[in-house]
């Protein structure tokens, strides 16, 4: 009799700002405490942490990854946290695909910050085929509706060319607001059961994204693929196209690159 290889949980990678509530974002999905929420750097892993939670009958396994911020991290931490979310994304290539993006941000301005996160996950990594969800958090004393907020600012990201398939206006702290914290819990699991039901396009596997084509490249080269001028030609274009589209500067850039093709 033929088995199915079809997945019983689904893949979510949880990405954004530092301090924008991502641990509380995955207990208020949970139902329940499986997340520290420590806002303490030195206490927070720099790679990524794995929560399986489940809601509505189904399994899903959330992997949280550290807020990409380069003057609070400092720039090793930041090289290190980018080089391990590129692993991340290589380790669920082979435990079969990423099926959705949350771009965690606290209400606020679209930062140069933010939209970098946003590049280096759905562009670079991603290569665009994972579909992204905005969760906008820290709505709790919005005065009408939450969504509202999207309401006013859907059309700066638009012009800022960050494209999501979906969104929720939430608060995940419970404090003084429980009728809004119930509320976002409806709203968050509904944005992604919507985004990762059955029907939906098949999970991501991997492919030759412009940043992981080029790294692969690169060890390629390192390893005595290539000849002569084009490894340092290879370099300066890796290197231009993280400065032009992502926004990190000439030596960030140049560093995150040295870290990756140095890889076993």
């Amino acid at each position: 009799m033929a088995t199915s290889n079809k997945r019983t949980t689904t893949n979510i990678v949880l990405f954004g700002q530092a301090g924008a509530g991502k641990s509380s974002l995955v207990n208020l999905m949970a139902g329940t405490k499986v997340a520290n929420t420590s806002n303490d750097l030195n206490s927070c892993t720099l790679r990524y942490e794995q929560y399986s939670i489940r809601f509505d009958d189904k399994s899903y396994n959330v992997f949280d990854t550290v807020g990409l911020e380069e003057p609070q991290l400092g720039i090793q931490q930041y090289l290190d946290a980018v080089e391990n979310a590129y692993k991340l994304i290589e380790n669920l290539e082979k435990q079969g695909g990423i099926d959705l993006l949350l771009f965690c941000m606290r209400a606020g301005r679209l930062s140069t910050t933010l939209q970098t996160n946003y590049r280096l996950f759905h562009e670079f990594l991603c290569e665009k085929k994972v579909p992204v969800v905005v969760v906008i958090t820290y709505l709790e004393t919005e005065p009408d509706k939450m969504d509202d907020w999207w309401t006013r600012n859907k059309n700066i990201f638009r012009e800022r060319e960050v494209y999501v398939a979906g969104n929720a206006c939430i608060t995940a702290i419970k404090g003084n607001y429980p009728e809004r914290y119930e509320e976002s819990r409806t709203a968050i699991r509904n944005v992604v059961k919507e985004f990762t039901a059955d029907g939906q396009k098949e999970a991501w596997k991997g492919g030759d994204s412009m940043l992981v084509s080029l790294l692969r490249q690169l060890k390629g080269l390192l390893v005595g693929k290539g000849k002569g001028k084009e490894k340092p030609r290879l370099k300066k274009d890796m290197v231009s196209r993280l400065t032009k589209r992502c926004g990190l500067s000439q030596d960030v850039a140049k560093q995150l690159v040295d870290r990756i093709k140095s890889q076993d």
